[in-house]
């Protein structure tokens, strides 16, 4: 999942269905403003837009494969139902890249236009769990889990942007999303004891989500339909002005911050209207050159941006840690999006050695940490090692794809520096300290969970690989 690429252009196509009054608001008071006649204003215009866009584009690509698609694999059978991933990852998973053994995935896409959705959590206690609330624009606005809410089992009231009313009874916490789409992603904390992965399992079989008149044993509230359905994805669309019928089909779900008032208003100005839908004739051929062209520069200064990448830890939180920096936003979605706040969790990858050239198995390597130096996590940290470019975990004779502070047997030297041997051999008499690597390229990505200020500040480094000569 957390990766630093650029994502492939997506493309949008509308369902055909009747069409029936709309939720958005924005969509009566704006659909009349005129587009502009000036290529250079369009083109200034649709470089800014798309960068707004494109994050809520591809959070609404992962919304629609777990909630819509039927075909998708991992299809979790509708909005507000978990989706539970309850197995070890080995090689031979390859439809997720990156994974993650660590702290196996409760994906739940939620829709509260209706109505809330109650989550509930059990008592978790001796185990490190979360869940992270990602707002269609990709703001990280709450957690449940050890750290945010500590051990107790809990009922969180989850409502969206035009939801007025007092905490009901029963209920812990009321948590406010600013759009009607939702990302919940949960993570328990899976040891490496043998078997481990069965107590993560009923762990999992607690966690639930129920819409409100279920919870609540009231009459289900009407059903509301948007002015336009939800769109399936196909190629391109992110690559031409076609991202304006994007925009206007997912900002239906989005409520307008104060803060972007004057911004959604200039966005206007080449057709961005929530509920609109996007026709190309009603552009003069200069202003939909000038678009193009301006999706073209944005998609380019993305990628190149993201190329560049070397540290993801600032491109995600809530809407006021970001503060109002779309490039940084559109950054992190195309870095990998679902990052944690850096409070939660701090991943830290690792290409090159400590003389700047590439890692391959051809190689041996060693990553020392001195005496007190490594991680300093609340929870715990760990080292996976993924082979390139599949991004995949390495076959191994030792079935091990991570090592950190939970690996048993870890040996540490008498001085008490640590050393972490990565190569494809075995290294003899070091194999409770190896992480296997491929015969080829390869990287791997630090996971600390809890970090402590020290990381957090940027004073603690993390080591780089060392070439053993």
């Amino acid at each position: 999942m957390k990766k630093i690429l650029f994502l492939t252009f997506v493309f949008l196509a509308v369902f055909s269905c009747k069409k029936k009054e709309s939720v958005s608001a924005e969509n009566e008071s704006a659909t009349n403003i005129a587009i502009t006649k000036s290529a250079d204003s369009a083109k200034a215009i649709a470089k800014e837009a798309w960068t707004y866009i494109f994050p809520l584009a591809m959070n609404y690509r992962t919304m629609h494969l777990y909630a819509l698609d039927k075909t998708y694999p991992d299809y979790a059978g509708g909005f507000n139902k978990f989706k539970h991933y309850d197995k070890i990852f080995t090689p031979a998973d390859t439809a997720v890249v990156t994974p993650n053994n660590d702290t196996p995935y409760s994906w739940a896409i939620l829709d509260l236009t209706d109505e809330p959705v109650v989550l509930e959590v059990p008592a978790i206690s001796n185990r490190y769990y979360s869940f992270q609330f990602v707002d269609l624009y990709t703001f990280n606005f709450a957690y449940v889990g050890s750290r945010a809410t500590g051990d107790k089992a809990g009922k969180y009231l989850i409502v969206g942007p035009d939801w007025k009313g007092e905490k009901p009874r029963g209920i812990d916490k009321v948590i406010q999303s600013e759009t009607n789409l939702v990302t919940l992603l949960g993570r328990t904390e899976l040891k490496m004891a043998a078997g481990d992965i069965e107590n993560v399992k009923k762990i999992q079989a607690q966690y639930k989500v129920t819409p409100w008149h279920e919870f609540s044993k009231t009459t289900a509230p009407a059903h509301k339909d948007y002015t336009l359905p939800f769109p399936a994805f196909k190629q391109t669309d992110l690559a031409s002005a076609e991202f304006i019928g994007l925009g206007n089909n997912l900002l239906q779900y989005a409520s307008v911050n104060s803060s972007e008032t004057d911004l959604r208003a200039k966005f206007a100005k080449i057709g961005i209207v929530a509920g609109k839908e996007f026709d190309a004739k009603n552009y003069s051929p200069e202003v939909l050159k000038a678009i193009n062209e301006g999706v073209k520069e944005a998609g380019k200064e993305l990628e190149d941006g993201a190329n560049k990448l070397t540290n993801a830890t600032d491109l995600f939180g809530t809407r006021e840690e970001l503060n109002g920096d779309y490039t940084k936003r559109a950054l992190g979605a195309a870095a990998g999006l679902f990052g944690n706040t850096k409070e939660e969790a701090i991943y830290i990858g690792t290409r090159t050695d400590n003389v700047n050239n590439i890692l391959s198995g051809k190689n041996k390597y060693v990553i020392r940490f001195p005496k007190g130096q490594t991680p300093a996590a609340k929870y715990f940290w760990s080292i996976t090692l993924y082979e390139l470019p599949s991004r995949y975990l390495v076959n191994n004779p030792i079935n091990r794809y991570s090592i950190g502070d939970r690996t048993p047997g870890l040996k540490y030297e008498p001085n008490g520096d640590l050393n972490i041997y990565i190569q494809n051999e075995s290294p003899k008499g070091k194999e409770s300290n190896w992480l296997p690597a491929p015969k080829n390229a390869f990287y791997y990505l630090i996971r600390i969970y809890g970090p402590d200020q020290s990381i957090l500040k940027g004073t603690w480094k993390a080591p780089q690989p060392e070439l053993i000569k």
